[in-house]
């Protein structure tokens, strides 16, 4: 098959896959989301995008199986430590001024992120007048994030991104260990939403002081960039903040101007006044 009969095939596939169930992926970076759907061909042994949609089409639990593959879940537990110390000692200076604080984790996964700031927040003080949003299109990554439980051998990572990440005390005073699978302390979602949201199609949902949004953007193409930039802008408050990838930034979208860069490195900026 040629790759451009290949190509109009994958295009369909997402154009059903919209229709039908309404996940939008149609703006995706179509280099990315090939690559990923064509694992997914082989684990549902189908010899091409066209007979995967018409699998999609008729067996409705496919479709969830299948979202593991479209949307990305690898994460853990302070991932780029260096970028949690700047959160912890550059930001939450700022946002401690504020008498109750709103942040929005958008594209949350299985909620590793969502569990950092947590700690985080209480090893600063901050957690008990913080709401936290964790938001995901993949209703099982939201299950995995509601459940706060994690392999057991991941933890020597987290531990030592808690270390570097600033980390007061020890992580293992936040979990219990059980049957290979560390459990994270219920309390730490006491203040926490995790929720269904699309930056594809969906609007803002809440005004926020902080949104950190990390390996999401690389996704997507420019114009899916755009739209999901703006509905973090419209959710931020003056002066507000925003974090991003390692490997993302703002510099070649429309909303550039809109933001100053609080810090270079670590992918943080802070949303002007008269944006």
């Amino acid at each position: 098959m040629s790759d451009k009969v290949e190509d109009i095939e994958l295009r369909l596939l997402l154009q059903a896959i919209f229709e039908r169930y309404h996940y939008d992926f149609r703006g995706y970076s179509m280099a990315s989301i090939k690559r990923r759907l064509s694992q997914a061909k082989s684990r549902f042994q189908c010899d091409t995008f066209s007979q995967l949609q018409g699998r999609v089409l008729h067996e409705a639990d496919v479709l969830a199986s299948l979202l593991s593959y479209l949307t990305v879940q690898v994460s853990e537990l302070f991932r780029d430590p260096h970028y949690f110390r700047v959160l912890r000692e550059e930001v939450f200076p700022h946002l401690r001024t504020y008498p109750s604080l709103k942040i929005w984790v958008a594209g949350c996964g299985d909620g590793e992120e969502v569990y950092s700031l947590s700690i985080m927040l209480r090893e600063e003080g901050l957690d008990d007048r913080t709401m936290i949003y964790g938001t995901d299109v993949n209703p099982q990554a939201l299950r995995k994030a509601e459940a706060g439980v994690y392999d057991l051998d991941r933890l020597p990572l987290f531990t030592k991104n808690h270390q570097l990440a600033g980390g007061k005390g020890s992580l293992s005073d936040y979990y219990t260990a059980a049957y290979g699978a560390a459990v994270f302390d219920k309390s730490l979602r006491k203040n926490v939403v995790f929720s269904d949201h699309s930056l594809v199609s969906d609007a803002v949902f809440a005004e926020v002081h902080l949104v950190s949004c990390r390996n999401v953007l690389i996704y997507f193409d420019r114009e899916l960039q755009n739209r999901a930039i703006g509905v973090m802008l419209d959710s931020l408050i003056r002066r507000g903040f925003l974090g991003l990838g390692s490997k993302e930034t703002l510099r070649f979208t429309q909303h550039v101007a809109a933001f100053d860069e609080f810090s270079r490195e670590a992918r943080v900026y802070q949303k002007r006044s008269d944006p």
